[in-house]
């Protein structure tokens, strides 16, 4: 997709600034991402500045990896700036299902209306409120059989609804994009999730088509992950040959190995 093509140029260029609350566990890891990509990282969860913080950044990057009162207050205040700023924002609703405590947040999150939501099938089968036994950031189903369940959690919050596992699926109401690039060690390294959550993220910050905007994030993290992949002896290797990866993908590379499918309904 020509789209996909422009949009990684688009970034690199602009550099976007992502604001992201997000989980201790990945702080590093998605900062790091962001930068390899050619976005800007701005990593922040105090009150006092979550307000101005929007004013400033092009998206909002919402993780509820490592909750806590504070932190859930920030992610609020920022939410609702975003939403009456009409700022893109992402919503990662790491665990969902997991505690009553996750779910009420996450409940009051949705009251602001994320542009994106990502999950796992298992987080997006609870957020679409199937009754399932969350294994938290694990997923114990697969992307396709969360499929349906998307596609509902999209009508009902308006939001493109991105499912990532073996095969990533893009929703967007009834339309439904498939990507099958990617590699099972991906799964191996902590919060890789989240960083196709960021990125998403920087893309949103070049491309006003969320749709889009996430097919792009979702395409360029699966085909940076395989090449990562074959350089790497296992998980360890592949967090550092992935941000490699990332910065320096070529459009050429990125159009040889995008396997993307348009579902049509």
């Amino acid at each position: 997709m020509k789209a996909v093509l422009s949009n990684l140029r688009k970034v690199r260029e602009n550099s976007p600034l992502v604001h992201n609350i997000t989980n201790f566990v990945v702080m590093n890891n998605t900062a790091n991402a962001l930068l390899a990509l050619g976005a800007s990282p701005i990593m922040s969860h105090a009150h006092k500045e979550s307000e101005d913080m929007i004013g400033i950044v092009q998206t909002l990057v919402v993780n509820i990896g490592t909750m806590d009162e504070y932190w859930v207050e920030s992610m609020l205040i920022a939410a609702k700036k975003a939403h009456e700023m009409k700022k893109p924002w992402v919503l990662d609703p790491v665990g969902a299902g997991a505690t009553p405590f996750r779910n009420e947040t996450l409940s009051r999150l949705l009251e602001f209306h994320p542009t994106v939501i990502r999950g796992n099938a298992s987080e997006i089968l609870a957020m679409a409120k199937e009754n399932i036994e969350s294994k938290g950031v694990d997923s114990t189903n697969t992307s396709q059989e969360a499929l349906e369940a998307g596609k509902r959690l999209s009508v009902t919050t308006k939001a493109v609804v991105c499912i990532s596992g073996k095969e990533d699926y893009i929703i967007d109401g009834d339309l439904v994009v498939e990507i099958a690039n990617g590699d099972l060690l991906m799964a191996k390294v902590t919060g890789m999730g989240c960083t196709a959550s960021a990125l998403i993220g920087a893309f949103l910050g070049v491309e006003k088509d969320p749709f889009q905007a996430t097919i792009s994030a979702m395409a360029v993290m699966g085909v940076a992950g395989e090449i990562a992949a074959k350089e790497s002896k296992g998980p360890g290797t592949l967090q550092l040959h992935f941000y490699d990866a990332l910065y320096n993908l070529t459009e050429s590379q990125l159009a040889d190995s995008l396997k993307i499918t348009i579902h049509e309904h």
